[in-house]
Order: C-alpha cells, then sequence, then structure tokens
C-alpha cells in the first residue's frame, strides 16, 4: 500500500502484482485520487481484507482487470459480508473483468454511469465462480444503444 499511496496522482496505469496487499490494515482502497489513470490491474489473490473498492469519477478510466480470488476474505462464500464494490462516473471506462471467486462476500456491487462500458466478464463461462454472490448487481444509467 506504501507503494500506491506513493504514486503521482498523474500515473496512467496501476499494476498490482497477485498475492499484495493483504494485510488485515488495509480496509478501503479508493483509488479516485488518480485522475488520470487509463488501466487498472490487479492480479489475483490480492486485498483479501479490504471491504470496500471505490473507483468514482476516473475520467480516463479505460479498463480494470482483477484476477481470481481477489478482493474475498472467506474462499467458501458460505455468508455474506458487508462490503461493496462501487465503480461510478468513469466516461471512458469500457472493460471490467474479473477471474473466478473475485468479490465472493461483498453484499454489495453498483456500477453507475458508465456510458461507454462494453465488456463486463466476471468469472469463467460454464465454471462455478461465486462473483458477488450474495449480491444483487445494479447497471445504472448505461447506454444500450446508439443512433
Amino acid at each position: 500500500m506504501d507503494d500506491i499511496h506513493a504514486l503521482e496522482a498523474s500515473v496512467i496505469r496501476i499494476v498490482v502484482d497477485s498475492y499484495c496487499c493483504s494485510d488485515k490494515s488495509i480496509r478501503e482502497l479508493d483509488l479516485s485520487g488518480f485522475p488520470c489513470v487509463k488501466e487498472l490491474k490487479i492480479g489475483g489473490f490480492a486485498f483479501m481484507y479490504v471491504n470496500e473498492l471505490k473507483l468514482d469519477g476516473l475520467k480516463e478510466l479505460e479498463s480494470v482487470e482483477i484476477g481470481k480470488n481477489s478482493f474475498t476474505r472467506i474462499k467458501s462464500g458460505c455468508e455474506p459480508q458487508n462490503r461493496r464494490f462501487c465503480l461510478k462516473n468513469c466516461p471512458k471506462l469500457k472493460s471490467l473483468k474479473m477471474g473466478r471467486f473475485s468479490f465472493s462476500d461483498y453484499s454489495v456491487c453498483t456500477i453507475e454511469n458508465m456510458d461507454a462500458l462494453e465488456t463486463i466478464e466476471m468469472g469463467e463461462l460454464n465454471e462455478d465462480s461465486y462473483n458477488f454472490y450474495f449480491a444483487s448487481l445494479e447497471l445504472k444509467s448505461i447506454l444500450i444503444h446508439r443512433e
């Protein structure tokens, strides 16, 4: 986390390796302070104890990719936790991808004001994935068809 906090606000790419940032003291990840970031890539098995991931107002963000088993504390997904994923107001975001079992014990998934969003991939096709297993998926203000 010290490396993330040390980044300049003008950074355009954030990459977090697998098995990183799963310290119990890291409870929130708010990347809204990086207005120039275009790409966010997080490896697998990362940020296990983060209760809220907030990506809000990132005007240049184009892609988000999160590896398997990230942002998941209880791997078996036995019970929902009060954990939140918030993706809002990122007008250039085209792609949101996450691997199997990521966010499996999150109870809230909000995706709002994402007019350029073309692809949402959660888990793997024809495989158990459990992404947001206990959450209602909310898609708000998504432009479905342009004329």
